[in-house]
């Protein structure tokens, strides 16, 4: 476990916490409703990424310099704040104060527009941001600069892979108003940047059910018409080994790490999205009764249905493909620019 104290005073600024790994929606913004938080109790996360002002636009910047931090295409801006930042939820936040003249947003909260607005409380140093305006998932983001980690235990129980089949938390693709889960459409806006980079431009044959579901529409609207070329499927813990171009793999929701494939190339999903596209998780079975044959089963309860269809965050996906390096191949580029600029066929987004 581990607490974050302040850099200045050493006063200590979180509850004890273990680390985890970044959200793919850790960034994004979502219709316009209060989130809830973006990270569970006692878990933190750690955003490899610069983030934070100052900011300088692309214009500026120029791709040169952009490629040496690590975008490979236009973007609005980039940061040149310090990597690092420290995710926690609200609730694990300790002796810290709000900075009263930093406490703007844009309607229902604090969105940090003006930079950290949380103080240590013992000796008034800018420590951190507090994120809970509307659109945005609640969060903490502790400056890099401004706090210390101090390990209290070295041990930490990581999961094994066979265990999270049965301890992974599972997020519903479908909330209770019908809508499709912002998580889902973030998880696969990261998953989907990847499986196009690594179609080499050519159709990806998607296996019908939910992974279809998630994907093809997409690919359809993405990659040029024609014949198949290569193929996709779920390749992890508890599917036997099978044959297959592309496998989508889960990621480790704490290490981060993918599940090893030797198929040419992988894409990663976050775990729980995963696990429940593999073994179809909405379909709870139960023995049926009234007088119906011994054998036949029945959905209880059944499954909630989305009223519209599923569309990936545009957004998530713009950012993941911006920073591969495989985005620089003209194909792929082309790609980027038109989804960036609203033109293709289908609505995937």
């Amino acid at each position: 476990m581990t607490v974050f104290v302040c850099a200045n005073c050493g006063a200590v600024l979180t509850a004890p916490v273990s680390q985890v790994a970044l959200p793919a929606h850790a960034h994004q913004t979502y219709g316009h409703e209060l989130l809830p938080v973006l990270l569970e109790s006692g878990t933190y996360a750690v955003d490899p990424e610069p983030s934070g002002p100052p900011r300088r636009r692309w214009e500026e910047v120029g791709a040169e310099e952009a490629e040496a931090r690590g975008v490979y295409a236009p973007v609005y801006s980039l940061s040149y704040g310090p990597p690092g930042a420290i995710a926690v939820a609200p609730g694990d936040v300790r002796g810290t104060v709000l900075i009263p003249e930093r406490c703007d947003g844009y309607c229902l909260g604090l969105d940090g527009r003006d930079g950290p607005n949380l103080a240590c409380a013992q000796c008034g140093d800018a420590v951190g941001t507090r994120i809970d305006d509307c659109s945005f998932w609640q969060v903490v983001w502790l400056d890099p600069c401004a706090v210390r980690r101090v390990v209290k235990a070295s041990t930490r129980r990581v999961l094994s892979w066979e265990a999270l089949r049965e301890e992974c938390p599972e997020t519903p693709p479908v909330e209770p108003i019908g809508a499709w889960s912002p998580v889902w459409e973030a998880v696969i806006a990261v998953a989907l940047a990847h499986l196009v980079a690594v179609s080499g431009g050519v159709r990806v044959v998607v296996p019908d059910g939910p992974i279809a579901d998630m994907f093809r529409p997409a690919i359809d609207s993405l990659l040029p018409p024609g014949p198949p070329a290569k193929t996709l499927a779920p390749v992890g813990p508890g599917l036997s080994a099978a044959s297959t171009d592309i496998a989508l793999v889960p990621l480790h929701p704490q290490t981060g790490e993918a599940w090893p494939s030797e198929a040419q190339a992988a894409v990663p999903l976050a775990a729980d999205v995963w696990m429940h596209l593999a073994f179809n998780r909405d379909r709870r079975l139960i023995p049926a009764t009234g007088g119906l044959p011994d054998g036949v089963h029945r959905d209880d309860p059944p499954p909630l249905l989305p009223f519209y269809p599923f569309r990936t965050d545009r957004d998530v996906f713009l950012h993941t493909l911006a920073r591969m390096p495989e985005v620089r191949q003209p194909w792929l580029r082309a790609i980027y620019d038109r989804v960036k600029a609203g033109r293709f066929g289908h609505r995937p987004w």
